[in-house]
């Protein structure tokens, strides 16, 4: 049988708003219990006391804060590398799309300098490069059938600690603050210890500040 922890778990984490105030320990547990109070009973189809919510969003809330801290551990944000007057090129996938890829690396290992990711999907590939060699890239592409084309982006990297590939929700803590902060958030491009946000121009400083305060508080 499903026990009250276990429902009062499952609301906490249904509401984003409700599992980051649990976890930065800035909602009386008092009044949640008020709140969650009929949803509980209804689920447990019996009555359930007060006391019993409050130590099981006590218990939420310590996991939540360890998991907040670990999540926080793992972000490396004095390695974090931002860029901008970035475009992004979509084609579909063709029988000669392969071909182009070699392109792609070769005209960008003349310009070190300059950001240059390529990521094929199952029906489309996507190129994100710097807008000075935009030309170039269009050009290889020019016999690709364009599905999207996306001018004025920047991105930020940033760095994860290995333990990243085994711990659950550090992409999600990540993207949730910049969706709560109404930042629209272009692409997501992720290597084994790098995380790159793909974003407008307009955003990028907003979206730095964001996830450095995430990282102090």
């Amino acid at each position: 049988m499903i026990s009250t922890a276990e429902v009062v778990e499952e609301l906490v984490k249904a509401s984003p708003l409700l599992e980051d105030g649990l976890s930065r320990g800035i909602i009386s547990y008092s009044a949640l219990a008020r709140d969650l109070r009929p949803k509980i009973e209804e689920k447990l189809l019996k009555s359930v006391g007060r006391g019993a919510i409050v130590m099981a969003l006590k218990r939420t809330s310590s996991k939540l804060k360890t998991k907040r801290t670990v999540v926080q551990q793992l972000i490396n944000l004095s390695g974090i590398t931002a860029r901008s007057n970035l475009a992004e090129l979509t084609y579909l996938n063709s029988d000669t799309i392969i071909e182009k890829h070699k392109k792609v690396f070769l005209a960008s290992e003349k310009r070190k300098d300059i950001f240059c990711n390529l990521s094929q999907g199952v029906r489309e590939t996507m190129l994100i490069v710097g807008e000075e060699i935009l030309p170039e890239m269009e050009k290889i592409f020019a016999d690709e059938r364009l599905v999207a084309k996306i001018k004025d982006l920047s991105s930020i990297t940033i760095l994860l600690a290995k333990e990243t590939v085994s711990t659950s929700g550090v992409y999600y803590s990540i993207l949730k603050l910049l969706a709560w902060n109404e930042i629209n958030i272009i692409d997501v491009i992720s290597t084994y210890s790098e995380l790159t946000i793909i974003l407008s121009n307009n955003d990028i400083d907003r979206a730095f500040s964001i996830l450095k305060n995430y990282k102090n508080n």
